[in-house]
């Protein structure tokens, strides 16, 4: 069949792994490329045998060379193909989430076979990052494709907020992009924030100027399992974020919350929410390294928690910095099972790909060791299933959730 995309063949090794399921090619697995591709463009891509593989967005400027959006040969990538898809990814939240339909996110990159693009909804308002090429040359057909989707769903969307602006698209070739795509508000010109409600908890999100899209929902269900066993406990949460573990265990009628986080504009919001939702009286903020106050509270000997949450950003980005993460989760874990009185509750979490969830519990051994603790465990989770794990491509599968009681 003669096809008018430029041809990439690729050796066995990269053979093998698409046939796997892996959806990425990377530079130096790839042969000879005929044709001119362009960058963010489609190319098909082949086996030294002539065995058609897939077809992606290319990139000679990335480490990942090209990444696959589908391995049927039959698809054309006109608007009609990227609405379907666009489709499909919606249809499955509105299935998985039922009354969080409403916020959630609605895109997850390659678990829904757009490479590099992310859309939350709250609400009224998508937030959408881009970082890829070949999703920046068509965001604006697909933004109106979601906008067009949710309205024919009987949704309103007011906004759609662009906050492409992680330092990986440097890397991919692209200078950082913000703003608003659409903007159907009353007021055009008032500051970009939404609220929402979340488990019965509503919170202010600042989705112009706050961390990636402005509210992490990947911990939605994590939070309720938390809230559950939060009765009469003393709870400290540590990198709070917006408040969201504390406010849940609050919720879940706990004694008093002490949050920390190192930066002074998550904990002003965070107090913001915990005033929002009547809480102020059993829920105070520290701005603080979190290092450093689990670390003062080791010295004093203080037992001032029976709940603590560990909730930190990703310690690693990358394979070549996980060990030095791993001693930094090992760190943070075993100070905090040190903290707690036996019967006492740990919930630990990281958010990073690359510490996995085999190397996670390995830590948690290793961290349990050195606090001379045992750990009963009560549940262990994953992201919520609006973030989709695709299996054979570890990228979408991150999140890691432990609960303990310690023993």
């Amino acid at each position: 069949m003669d096809r008018p995309y430029a041809r990439v063949t690729v050796t066995e090794k990269a053979e093998k792994s698409l046939k796997s399921g892996q959806v990425r090619v990377y530079g130096e697995e790839i042969v000879t490329v005929s044709g001119e591709p362009e960058r963010g463009g489609i190319v098909d891509v082949y086996s030294g045998r002539g065995k058609y593989l897939g077809s992606g967005f290319y990139n000679d400027l990335s480490k990942q060379r090209v990444r696959i959006v589908s391995k049927n040969p039959n698809d054309r990538f006109d608007e009609a193909f990227w609405r379907r898809r666009l489709q499909y990814a919606v249809d499955y939240r509105k299935s998985v989430m039922g009354d969080d339909f409403a916020c959630c996110r609605l895109v997850f990159g390659d678990a829904d076979g757009f490479p590099g693009l992310t859309v939350d909804r709250f609400g009224e308002v998508l937030v959408a990052e881009v970082l890829s090429f070949g999703c920046e040359r068509i965001k604006a057909t697909l933004f109106n494709a979601l906008d067009g989707i949710l309205s024919s769903m009987g949704e309103t969307v007011s906004v759609i907020y662009e906050r492409s602006d992680g330092a990986i698209r440097a890397l991919e070739g692209m200078l950082p992009a913000t703003g608003a795509f659409i903007d159907r508000r009353p007021d055009p010109g008032a500051p970009y924030e939404t609220e929402i409600v979340e488990n019965g908890i509503a919170y202010r999100v600042d989705y112009g100027a706050g961390q990636k899209t402005g509210f992490f929902l990947d911990q939605k269900y994590n939070r309720r399992a938390v809230a559950k066993i939060a009765r009469g406990r003393r709870v400290l949460d540590c990198c709070t974020h917006t408040g969201a573990f504390a406010l849940n265990a609050a919720a879940g009628g706990a004694e008093s919350v002490v949050a920390l986080d190192i930066s002074d504009a998550a904990v002003a919001l965070a107090r913001e929410n915990a005033a929002r939702n009547g809480y102020s009286d059993r829920v105070s903020f520290v701005c603080c390294d979190v290092f450093d106050y689990l670390s003062e509270l080791e010295k004093n000997k203080r037992r001032d928690f029976d709940l603590i949450i560990l909730d930190p950003p990703a310690f690693t980005k990358s394979n070549s910095t996980v060990s030095a993460a791993y001693r930094g989760y090992r760190e943070i874990n075993a100070r905090a099972m040190r903290l707690l009185p036996r019967g006492g509750y740990l919930a630990t979490c990281s958010c990073s790909h690359f510490m996995t969830a085999s190397l996670f519990r390995n830590m948690l051994h290793d961290a349990a060791a050195d606090a001379a603790v045992s750990l009963r465990q009560i549940e262990e989770r994953q992201q919520a299933p609006d973030h989709p794990i695709l299996w054979n491509v570890p990228e979408t599968e991150y999140l890691k959730f432990c609960l303990f009681q310690v023993v």
